[in-house]
Protein backbone atom coordinates (compact mmCIF):
# COMPACT_ATOMS: atom_id res chain seq x y z
CA UNK A 1 0.00 0.00 0.00
CA UNK A 2 2.70 2.72 0.77
CA UNK A 3 4.67 1.58 -2.63
CA UNK A 4 0.96 2.37 -4.31
CA UNK A 5 0.59 5.90 -2.23
CA UNK A 6 4.47 6.52 -2.72
CA UNK A 7 4.34 6.39 -6.44
CA UNK A 8 1.22 8.09 -7.11
CA UNK A 9 2.78 11.33 -4.85
CA UNK A 10 5.58 11.07 -7.22
CA UNK A 11 4.29 11.08 -10.27
CA UNK A 12 1.70 14.32 -8.77
CA UNK A 13 4.95 16.03 -7.57
CA UNK A 14 6.92 15.57 -10.85
CA UNK A 15 3.87 15.97 -12.98
CA UNK A 16 3.03 19.46 -11.56
CA UNK A 17 6.34 21.03 -10.87
CA UNK A 18 6.79 20.31 -14.59
CA UNK A 19 3.58 21.89 -15.75
CA UNK A 20 2.37 23.93 -13.05
CA UNK A 21 4.40 27.35 -14.52
CA UNK A 22 3.31 27.23 -18.13
CA UNK A 23 -0.46 26.08 -17.10
CA UNK A 24 -0.37 29.99 -15.63
CA UNK A 25 0.64 31.47 -19.03
CA UNK A 26 -1.29 29.08 -21.42
CA UNK A 27 -4.97 30.45 -22.92
CA UNK A 28 -7.38 27.78 -22.99
CA UNK A 29 -7.59 26.24 -26.49
CA UNK A 30 -10.61 28.04 -28.31
CA UNK A 31 -10.27 26.55 -31.95
CA UNK A 32 -12.90 24.16 -30.32
CA UNK A 33 -15.04 27.06 -29.88
CA UNK A 34 -15.81 27.23 -33.35
CA UNK A 35 -17.17 23.90 -33.69
CA UNK A 36 -19.45 21.90 -31.58
CA UNK A 37 -18.57 19.26 -28.79
CA UNK A 38 -18.27 15.93 -30.40
CA UNK A 39 -17.85 12.18 -29.02
CA UNK A 40 -18.71 9.09 -29.93
CA UNK A 41 -21.93 8.27 -27.51
CA UNK A 42 -23.22 11.78 -27.74
CA UNK A 43 -26.83 12.33 -28.76
CA UNK A 44 -28.20 15.04 -31.28
CA UNK A 45 -30.91 16.39 -30.20
CA UNK A 46 -31.22 19.94 -30.82
CA UNK A 47 -33.49 20.91 -33.59
CA UNK A 48 -34.60 24.62 -35.34
CA UNK A 49 -38.71 24.99 -34.44
CA UNK A 50 -40.68 24.72 -37.72
CA UNK A 51 -41.69 28.28 -39.07
CA UNK A 52 -44.08 29.44 -41.60
CA UNK A 53 -42.66 29.73 -45.24
CA UNK A 54 -42.58 33.52 -44.34
CA UNK A 55 -40.25 33.04 -41.68
CA UNK A 56 -37.28 34.94 -41.66
CA UNK A 57 -34.44 32.74 -41.93
CA UNK A 58 -33.20 30.95 -38.68
CA UNK A 59 -30.09 30.44 -36.75
CA UNK A 60 -29.27 27.10 -37.59
CA UNK A 61 -29.37 25.24 -34.66
CA UNK A 62 -26.05 22.99 -33.39
CA UNK A 63 -26.30 20.04 -31.55
CA UNK A 64 -24.97 19.46 -27.75
CA UNK A 65 -24.68 16.04 -26.59
CA UNK A 66 -24.72 14.12 -23.75
CA UNK A 67 -23.66 10.67 -22.14
CA UNK A 68 -25.18 8.14 -20.38
CA UNK A 69 -28.74 9.69 -20.85
CA UNK A 70 -27.49 12.93 -19.83
CA UNK A 71 -29.45 16.45 -20.59
CA UNK A 72 -29.57 18.06 -24.12
CA UNK A 73 -29.56 21.74 -25.28
CA UNK A 74 -31.63 23.33 -27.80
CA UNK A 75 -31.02 26.23 -29.40
CA UNK A 76 -32.85 27.77 -32.46
CA UNK A 77 -33.07 31.44 -33.27
CA UNK A 78 -36.55 31.50 -35.08
CA UNK A 79 -37.00 34.93 -37.15
CA UNK A 80 -40.98 36.52 -36.95
CA UNK A 81 -43.60 35.39 -38.88
CA UNK A 82 -45.08 37.53 -41.48
CA UNK A 83 -48.70 37.32 -41.46
CA UNK A 84 -50.34 38.05 -45.26
CA UNK A 85 -51.90 40.93 -43.69
CA UNK A 86 -48.73 42.69 -42.76
CA UNK A 87 -48.58 45.40 -45.29
CA UNK A 88 -45.33 45.41 -47.96
CA UNK A 89 -44.13 48.54 -45.72
CA UNK A 90 -44.52 46.40 -42.53
CA UNK A 91 -42.48 43.11 -44.10
CA UNK A 92 -40.06 45.24 -45.31
CA UNK A 93 -38.71 46.90 -41.43
CA UNK A 94 -39.55 43.59 -40.26
CA UNK A 95 -36.62 42.16 -42.73
CA UNK A 96 -34.74 45.23 -41.94
CA UNK A 97 -34.48 44.49 -38.34
CA UNK A 98 -34.09 40.55 -38.98
CA UNK A 99 -30.72 40.52 -39.08
CA UNK A 100 -29.56 42.70 -36.54
CA UNK A 101 -31.57 40.55 -33.78
CA UNK A 102 -29.83 37.15 -35.11
CA UNK A 103 -26.66 39.20 -34.52
CA UNK A 104 -27.42 40.40 -31.41
CA UNK A 105 -29.11 37.10 -30.07
CA UNK A 106 -25.83 34.90 -32.13
CA UNK A 107 -23.03 35.82 -29.23
CA UNK A 108 -25.73 34.44 -26.39
CA UNK A 109 -26.39 31.23 -28.16
CA UNK A 110 -23.27 30.02 -29.09
CA UNK A 111 -21.92 31.39 -25.40
CA UNK A 112 -24.95 28.51 -24.36
CA UNK A 113 -23.67 26.15 -27.08
CA UNK A 114 -19.58 26.36 -25.69
CA UNK A 115 -20.02 26.10 -22.44
CA UNK A 116 -18.81 23.00 -20.71
CA UNK A 117 -20.79 21.19 -17.66
CA UNK A 118 -17.83 21.56 -15.19
CA UNK A 119 -15.46 24.88 -14.61
CA UNK A 120 -12.11 24.30 -16.51
CA UNK A 121 -10.08 27.13 -15.47
CA UNK A 122 -6.80 25.62 -15.61
CA UNK A 123 -7.41 24.47 -18.72
CA UNK A 124 -4.27 24.76 -20.06
CA UNK A 125 -2.58 22.52 -16.92
CA UNK A 126 -5.55 19.90 -17.14
CA UNK A 127 -4.64 19.25 -20.93
CA UNK A 128 -0.55 18.52 -19.88
CA UNK A 129 -2.02 16.15 -17.14
CA UNK A 130 -4.59 14.47 -19.42
CA UNK A 131 -1.74 14.23 -22.01
CA UNK A 132 0.50 12.70 -18.90
CA UNK A 133 -1.70 9.96 -18.51
CA UNK A 134 -2.79 8.91 -22.22
CA UNK A 135 1.10 8.43 -21.82
CA UNK A 136 1.04 6.04 -19.25
CA UNK A 137 -2.02 4.71 -20.12
CA UNK A 138 -0.78 3.67 -23.54
CA UNK A 139 2.37 1.95 -22.87
CA UNK A 140 1.20 0.28 -19.59
CA UNK A 141 -2.44 0.51 -18.52
CA UNK A 142 -4.35 -0.02 -21.48
CA UNK A 143 -1.98 -3.01 -22.63
CA UNK A 144 -2.17 -4.57 -19.42
CA UNK A 145 -6.05 -4.55 -19.74
CA UNK A 146 -6.57 -6.02 -22.95
CA UNK A 147 -4.11 -9.09 -21.96
CA UNK A 148 -6.72 -9.27 -18.74
CA UNK A 149 -9.47 -8.76 -20.82
CA UNK A 150 -8.01 -11.42 -23.62
CA UNK A 151 -6.82 -14.12 -21.43
CA UNK A 152 -9.40 -14.36 -18.03
CA UNK A 153 -12.84 -15.55 -18.83
CA UNK A 154 -15.90 -12.96 -18.83
CA UNK A 155 -17.21 -15.13 -15.40
CA UNK A 156 -14.30 -14.33 -13.40
CA UNK A 157 -13.62 -11.10 -14.54
CA UNK A 158 -17.77 -10.74 -13.30
CA UNK A 159 -16.57 -12.69 -9.81
CA UNK A 160 -13.25 -9.93 -9.62
CA UNK A 161 -15.39 -6.55 -10.49
CA UNK A 162 -18.46 -7.83 -8.16
CA UNK A 163 -15.22 -8.75 -5.33
CA UNK A 164 -13.98 -4.75 -5.28
CA UNK A 165 -17.71 -3.27 -5.80
CA UNK A 166 -18.24 -5.11 -2.53
CA UNK A 167 -15.06 -3.65 -0.71
CA UNK A 168 -16.64 -0.11 -1.80
CA UNK A 169 -20.24 -0.26 0.10
CA UNK A 170 -18.71 0.56 3.56
CA UNK A 171 -17.60 4.04 1.70
CA UNK A 172 -21.41 3.82 0.06
CA UNK A 173 -22.94 3.36 3.47
CA UNK A 174 -20.84 6.03 5.49
CA UNK A 175 -21.50 8.54 2.61
CA UNK A 176 -25.04 7.76 2.19
CA UNK A 177 -25.66 8.79 6.26
CA UNK A 178 -24.14 11.51 5.59
CA UNK A 179 -26.88 12.58 2.80
CA UNK A 180 -29.54 11.65 5.22
CA UNK A 181 -30.54 8.56 3.88
CA UNK A 182 -30.25 6.06 6.98
CA UNK A 183 -32.42 3.48 5.20
CA UNK A 184 -30.12 2.82 2.05
CA UNK A 185 -27.34 2.70 4.35
CA UNK A 186 -28.48 -0.06 6.28
CA UNK A 187 -29.10 -1.77 3.44
CA UNK A 188 -25.59 -1.38 1.93
CA UNK A 189 -24.06 -2.56 5.23
CA UNK A 190 -26.34 -5.18 5.17
CA UNK A 191 -24.82 -6.29 1.06
CA UNK A 192 -21.99 -5.79 2.39
CA UNK A 193 -22.45 -8.21 5.85
CA UNK A 194 -24.34 -10.76 3.31
CA UNK A 195 -21.57 -10.93 0.50
CA UNK A 196 -18.70 -10.76 2.25
CA UNK A 197 -19.64 -14.12 3.81
CA UNK A 198 -21.87 -15.92 1.87
CA UNK A 199 -21.37 -14.43 -1.16
CA UNK A 200 -17.06 -15.63 -0.34
CA UNK A 201 -15.67 -11.75 -0.04
CA UNK A 202 -18.25 -10.32 -2.59
CA UNK A 203 -17.40 -12.58 -5.55
CA UNK A 204 -20.57 -13.72 -5.80
CA UNK A 205 -23.89 -11.75 -4.65
CA UNK A 206 -26.53 -13.69 -3.06
CA UNK A 207 -27.87 -10.21 -1.38
CA UNK A 208 -29.58 -9.52 -4.40
CA UNK A 209 -31.77 -12.69 -3.87
CA UNK A 210 -32.59 -11.93 -0.32
CA UNK A 211 -34.20 -9.01 -1.59
CA UNK A 212 -31.52 -6.22 -0.88
CA UNK A 213 -31.00 -3.93 -3.73
CA UNK A 214 -28.06 -3.05 -5.59
CA UNK A 215 -27.21 0.44 -5.79
CA UNK A 216 -24.96 3.18 -7.23
CA UNK A 217 -21.99 3.37 -4.72
CA UNK A 218 -21.48 6.63 -3.07
CA UNK A 219 -18.20 8.35 -2.30
CA UNK A 220 -17.39 11.94 -0.22
CA UNK A 221 -17.17 13.98 -2.94
CA UNK A 222 -21.07 13.46 -3.95
CA UNK A 223 -21.35 14.40 0.30
CA UNK A 224 -19.65 17.29 0.08
CA UNK A 225 -22.11 18.20 -2.86
CA UNK A 226 -25.57 17.45 -1.36
CA UNK A 227 -24.21 19.64 1.57
CA UNK A 228 -23.49 22.87 -0.74
CA UNK A 229 -20.76 22.82 -2.48
CA UNK A 230 -22.20 21.82 -6.11
CA UNK A 231 -19.49 24.32 -8.14
CA UNK A 232 -16.39 23.64 -8.30
CA UNK A 233 -13.48 23.38 -10.56
CA UNK A 234 -12.47 20.78 -12.83
CA UNK A 235 -9.02 19.05 -12.41
CA UNK A 236 -6.81 16.46 -13.71
CA UNK A 237 -4.28 14.95 -11.47
CA UNK A 238 -1.88 12.23 -12.57
CA UNK A 239 -2.61 8.58 -12.47
CA UNK A 240 -5.98 9.35 -10.67
CA UNK A 241 -7.54 11.14 -13.83
CA UNK A 242 -10.20 13.44 -13.89
CA UNK A 243 -11.81 14.71 -10.94
CA UNK A 244 -12.60 18.50 -9.51
CA UNK A 245 -11.26 20.34 -6.42
CA UNK A 246 -14.04 18.93 -4.24
CA UNK A 247 -13.70 15.63 -5.03
CA UNK A 248 -9.81 15.24 -4.22
CA UNK A 249 -10.35 17.09 -1.17
CA UNK A 250 -12.66 14.03 -0.46
CA UNK A 251 -10.13 11.56 -1.11
CA UNK A 252 -9.34 12.05 2.70
CA UNK A 253 -12.89 11.13 3.86
CA UNK A 254 -12.99 8.24 1.72
CA UNK A 255 -9.36 6.62 2.18
CA UNK A 256 -10.01 5.68 6.27
CA UNK A 257 -13.45 3.73 5.22
CA UNK A 258 -11.38 1.45 2.89
CA UNK A 259 -11.62 -1.76 3.78
CA UNK A 260 -7.72 -2.15 1.55
CA UNK A 261 -6.22 0.28 3.13
CA UNK A 262 -6.99 -1.48 6.46
CA UNK A 263 -4.74 -4.29 5.51
CA UNK A 264 -1.41 -4.38 7.60
CA UNK A 265 0.87 -6.61 4.77
CA UNK A 266 1.47 -3.62 2.24
CA UNK A 267 2.32 -6.36 -0.25
CA UNK A 268 -0.88 -7.35 -0.22
CA UNK A 269 -2.68 -4.13 -0.44
CA UNK A 270 -0.32 -3.23 -3.97
CA UNK A 271 -1.35 -5.89 -5.11
CA UNK A 272 -5.08 -5.36 -4.55
CA UNK A 273 -4.75 -1.96 -6.39
CA UNK A 274 -2.68 -2.98 -8.79
CA UNK A 275 -5.77 -5.86 -9.83
CA UNK A 276 -8.33 -3.11 -9.36
CA UNK A 277 -6.53 -0.71 -11.46
CA UNK A 278 -6.65 -3.42 -14.20
CA UNK A 279 -10.23 -4.53 -13.45
CA UNK A 280 -11.37 -0.93 -14.06
CA UNK A 281 -9.14 0.05 -17.10
CA UNK A 282 -10.69 -3.40 -18.33
CA UNK A 283 -14.54 -2.36 -17.63
CA UNK A 284 -13.46 0.86 -20.46
CA UNK A 285 -12.21 -0.39 -23.25
CA UNK A 286 -15.32 0.02 -24.97
CA UNK A 287 -15.11 3.20 -24.80
CA UNK A 288 -11.26 3.68 -26.41
CA UNK A 289 -13.40 3.31 -30.01
CA UNK A 290 -15.34 5.89 -29.09
CA UNK A 291 -12.35 8.49 -27.98
CA UNK A 292 -10.16 7.65 -30.83
CA UNK A 293 -13.43 9.29 -33.14
CA UNK A 294 -13.58 12.08 -30.98
CA UNK A 295 -12.04 15.70 -32.99
CA UNK A 296 -10.72 16.51 -29.05
CA UNK A 297 -9.94 13.76 -26.33
CA UNK A 298 -9.68 15.89 -23.38
CA UNK A 299 -13.09 18.12 -23.97
CA UNK A 300 -14.34 14.64 -25.09
CA UNK A 301 -12.97 13.25 -21.09
CA UNK A 302 -14.24 15.91 -19.55
CA UNK A 303 -17.80 16.60 -20.68
CA UNK A 304 -18.43 12.68 -20.44
CA UNK A 305 -17.26 12.79 -16.56
CA UNK A 306 -18.50 15.99 -15.94
CA UNK A 307 -21.94 15.32 -17.17
CA UNK A 308 -21.71 11.72 -15.72
CA UNK A 309 -20.85 13.06 -12.17
CA UNK A 310 -23.46 15.78 -12.16
CA UNK A 311 -25.98 13.37 -12.83
CA UNK A 312 -24.93 11.37 -9.66
CA UNK A 313 -25.38 14.27 -7.46
CA UNK A 314 -28.57 15.46 -9.05
CA UNK A 315 -29.87 12.49 -7.95
CA UNK A 316 -28.29 12.29 -4.73
CA UNK A 317 -30.27 15.71 -4.16
CA UNK A 318 -32.98 14.05 -5.22
CA UNK A 319 -32.90 10.99 -3.02
CA UNK A 320 -32.00 13.29 0.22
CA UNK A 321 -35.38 15.46 -0.47
CA UNK A 322 -37.02 11.78 -0.86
Amino acid sequence: MKTIQSLMLAAIVLGTSACASNAVKQQPVTELNAAPSTSGTLVASAAAVPASPTTIAPLPAQDMGAVDQDSTVNRAIVGSNISPADTSAQASVASANAPEAITQAEPDAEALHTQPPVRDPWEGFNRKMHGFNNVLDRFVFRPVAVGYDTIVPDPVQSGVSRFFSNLRLPVTAVNQALQGRPGQAGQSLGRFVVNSTAGIAGVFDPAAHIGLPKRDGEDFGQTLATWGWNDSRYLVLPLLGPRTVRDTVAIVGDQPLSPIGQIDKSGIADKLQIVQMVDGRAQMLPLDKFRKDALDDYTFVRDAWAQRRNRQIEQDLSRSRD
